[in-house]
């Protein structure tokens, strides 16, 4: 079977960072997978499952409600592997082109107080499973160490 594209990837010299996972032409739109890369592949203990499952939350809500991005959000949730988050937004945008947008995301996450939103039986399929202080750590580091820093190096996948 042929490899899909994301698995060509080379996951051991990747960084934290964004790119442009994909780019697929949905009628006349063309929709743009960001790969929101938030720990080094193999080399860095994963994310918690808790604090993925609130950062998937709170990032889905609060992209969803932006005042200006919120009609090109299509999807964002979290990687298998357990490394980061998968954007999917209307248009054909670049990785330098949200880095604004994921500052306010991450700050928002790592800023955040209060109940999580839709984490409750009635809206979630696994509610109990969220760690707040630790998506808000998780966050804080991604915003300071990369986010804030960003280089060519955190925007384009490795050749």
């Amino acid at each position: 079977m042929k490899k899909i594209p994301s698995f060509t990837i080379d996951h051991i010299r990747l960084l934290r960072g964004i790119y442009v996972s994909r780019k697929d032409q949905i009628g006349n739109e063309v929709i743009t997978t960001f790969d929101i890369r938030m720990k080094e592949p193999n080399r860095e203990p994963a994310l918690g499952q808790g604090a993925l499952h609130t950062i998937e939350h709170l990032a889905a809500t609060f992209l969803r409600n932006h005042p200006t991005w919120a009609d090109k959000i299509v999807y964002w949730g979290p990687m298998g592997c357990l490394t980061g988050n998968y954007l999917l937004m209307k248009g054909d945008l670049e990785s330098k082109d949200i880095v604004p947008l994921m500052r306010e995301t991450f700050r928002f996450i790592a800023d955040y107080e209060g109940e999580i939103p839709g984490a409750a039986p009635k809206d979630c399929g696994n509610y109990l499973l969220q760690d707040l202080p630790m998506a808000k750590w998780e966050a804080n580091k991604y915003l300071q160490e990369v986010l804030e820093n960003m280089t060519e190096a955190n925007l384009y996948y490795p050749n």
